[in-house]
């Protein structure tokens, strides 16, 4: 089993950055394709981005294309997301999973998850 906790999130202006960090622990890190998720208030949980295990492979929704990039620190066992260029309709709980096995943008194929971290963007 592996154990997440989500941290960065908060209160920011539209076209401001945040970045979400996501830290891991119990089983091996490294061995763990991770992905990030959100969901709004009232809305079904959406994939944002994810990344192998390497970190040599990543995949972003194309909502966040351009803005969002995931990056991994398999040494630190933590998953980041630096959001840039944020927008009001970003606003949601930001979740990061793991899962075995190769990356995916579905999030039934992720076995655990954080307990998410609110970002809230102000027009």
């Amino acid at each position: 089993q592996v154990q997440l906790v989500e941290s960065g999130g908060g209160l920011v202006q539209a076209g401001g950055s945040l970045r979400l960090s996501c830290a891991a622990s119990g089983r091996t890190f490294s061995s763990y394709a991770m992905g990030w998720f959100r969901q709004a208030a009232g809305k079904e949980r959406e994939f944002v981005a994810c990344i192998s295990v390497s970190g040599g492979s990543t995949k972003d929704a194309d909502s966040v294309k351009g803005r969002f990039t995931i990056s991994r620190d398999n040494a630190k066992n933590t998953v980041y997301l630096q959001m840039n260029n944020l927008k009001p309709e970003d606003t949601a709980v930001y979740y990061c999973a793991a899962k075995d096995g190769s990356m995916s943008y579905r999030p039934s194929r992720y076995a655990y998850w954080g307990q998410g971290t609110q970002v809230t963007v102000s027009s």
